[in-house]
């Protein structure tokens, strides 16, 4: 595997490791349907109970490539979960340099190795007596585009929630690019989203046998960022009947609004095998398992070779806005929320504005890119930051919006939030990204650097973390702020083109709520109109109209 590398997301871990002690003689244990695990026991400073980790259970025998999960066997010895096991195969996108070294940087700063056999999750639970009721579960999957990520990011260690808030954290792995979402047309289409089907099973373990480590399998709460988000997203819209969860955490993310048909990718796999010389008639299948998973991922990255899910309509829908609009989905309540500054990230080394505007809205009548120009002015600023602006909103904050307002007007409580807070310690070395997508995770999970810490961030990072909580114990009460309301969504102010630049909020004020975090230097939330967050995203409505229109899909 690639060599792995200390780099920004590793330091949070070393909190953990000068302020963790170790409290008992005796380890803790658990009985789970396939044995005894081991885990060991932490406690962090000022935190009235200890934290029993277990690390590295395996919730799915080791894969077979392109298979789905099954369940471990049982095994007779006590299974020693007291460290994090492999991280599945990463492939990291060629985009431009910048971007990548932001990548690498963030999603590749940890220390395990990549293998094949990484279907494990890691469980931190209260160490305390356990309520009579069962305690709150949070299941946590990560982000990374669906072609990296890992749940041994430092980033996500979940002992802050179990020893501070009484819940318990799971944090799992899924499969990724190629080894989680293969195209292989000898796949059946149920058998292709494997990476779906390993969250699904983590979610099967958990019904099965959190109950061992005092969680109540009535009171999942599933949570995911960014791409996580998108997986929340279809678990959501995938599961109308008794789902195994009761509530749901999108953070940055969604799938239901502005996605276009997801790109069919047989032709990277034909285009895969063509370059492995699988020639076979029979099996080219079997052709691409022979080769070994580092020069697989080697040849998928040098040749930009992207695998994106397929819709089955078991994992994933064709048509989720329309099974939304239908009120056919899980009925949980949904706390979601975007960062100011979404759009940073993915416009690093992007510096030509007209290309960009070009590449988004040349398909549209040119007042259409005009008013989005006269939106967004230079006025000093740089084209980069610019399109930086537009992208976040374009891509992240109108569409949350639309789904949080969507899902409020299916009746199902929904709660809103805008990350509003940088702070220097979260900076990533060299670049300047400012409220970066992503970056409200070190607060959530109160994992930010032990160093450089202010007053803000320290209270901000546990009101985020207890609001978060809050909603997992009691999601019919939200995080502590007002939720979304029903009545309507942006629209643009007439029909037609005819006044298209002037975006409006068709809804009455006292039903436009979105929890600002941490704005002017504050600690908690500020309620405000959503018109005062959504203000242009009536600019938008032709071009996400236009990419569901290609899906067929009906959304309002």
């Amino acid at each position: 595997m690639r060599p792995q590398s200390i780099l920004l997301f590793t330091l949070p871990l070393l909190l953990h490791q000068v302020c963790s002690t170790n409290l008992s003689p005796t380890v803790p244990s658990v009985t789970i349907d396939v044995g005894v695990v081991i885990g060991t026991t932490t406690h962090l400073p000022s935190a009235s109970a200890a934290v029993n980790k277990y690390l590295g259970i395996p919730f799915a025998a080791p894969p077979v490539r392109f298979t789905v999960p099954v369940k471990p066997e049982p095994w007779d010895a006590p299974l020693n979960a007291t460290a994090w096991k492999s991280t599945c195969i990463q492939q990291f996108p060629r985009v431009s340099a910048e971007l990548s070294d932001i990548l690498e940087t963030v999603f590749n700063g940890f220390a395990t190795e990549e293998s094949e056999d990484c279907l494990y999750l890691n469980v931190y639970a209260p160490a305390g007596p356990v309520p009579d009721s069962g305690r709150a579960v949070m299941f946590s999957i990560y982000g990374g585009n669906l072609q990296f990520g890992s749940a041994q990011q430092p980033i996500f260690d979940g002992a802050p929630f179990a020893a501070y808030e009484d819940v318990i954290l799971v944090t799992i792995n899924y499969r990724t690019n190629i080894f989680g979402f293969a195209s292989a047309p000898e796949l059946p289409l149920a058998e292709r989203n494997l990476g779906f089907l390993d969250q699904r099973a983590a979610l099967d373990w958990v019904a099965r046998n959190i109950h061992a480590f005092g969680g109540d399998p009535a009171k999942v709460t599933i949570m995911g960022e960014s791409a996580g988000a998108f997986s929340v997203d279809t678990l959501i819209t995938t599961m109308p009947q008794n789902p195994p969860f009761r509530a749901a955490i999108l953070q940055s993310g969604q799938y239901s609004f502005l996605t276009p048909g997801l790109v069919d990718s047989t032709p990277t796999w034909l285009t895969l095998t063509a370059i492995l010389g699988c020639s076979d008639p029979v099996s080219n299948l079997t052709c691409v398992r022979s080769v070994s998973a580092e020069n697989l991922t080697e040849i998928t990255e040098a040749n930009n070779l992207i695998f994106y899910p397929t819709s089955d309509n078991v994992t994933l829908l064709s048509h989720p806005a329309a099974a939304r609009a239908d009120g056919n989905l899980a009925r949980v309540p949904v706390l979601e929320g975007t960062n100011a500054q979404e759009g940073t990230l993915f416009a690093a080394g992007q510096n030509n504005l007209t290309e960009f505007l070009n590449q988004w809205f040349g398909a549209f009548p040119p007042k259409v890119m005009e008013a989005v120009r006269q939106a967004y002015p230079l006025q000093g600023r740089t084209e980069n930051e610019v399109i930086a602006e537009i992208f976040g909103e374009l891509f992240f904050l109108c569409p949350q919006s639309l789904h949080a307002n969507a899902t409020s007007d299916a009746g199902i409580p929904t709660w809103r939030y805008w990350f509003n807070a940088t702070f220097p310690n979260l900076h990533l070395p060299g670049f300047n990204l400012g409220i970066y997508h992503g970056s409200e995770l070190p607060l959530v999970f109160s994992t930010y650097f032990p160093y450089n810490v202010t007053a803000q961030q320290y209270a901000l990072s546990n009101f985020m973390r207890q609001a978060w909580a809050r909603f997992a114990k009691n999601p019919a009460e939200g995080p502590g702020w007002n939720a979304v309301g029903t009545g309507g969504s942006f629209v643009r102010a007439q029909e037609g083109w005819k006044g298209f630049g002037e975006a409006v909020l068709e809804r009455e004020a006292d039903d436009l709520h979105v929890g600002v975090l941490g704005a002017e230097g504050t600690a908690g939330v500020k309620v405000v109109r959503q018109s005062e967050i959504d203000a242009r995203c009536g600019l938008f409505l032709p071009v996400y109209e236009a990419l569901l229109a290609v899906k067929g899909d009906r959304w309002r």
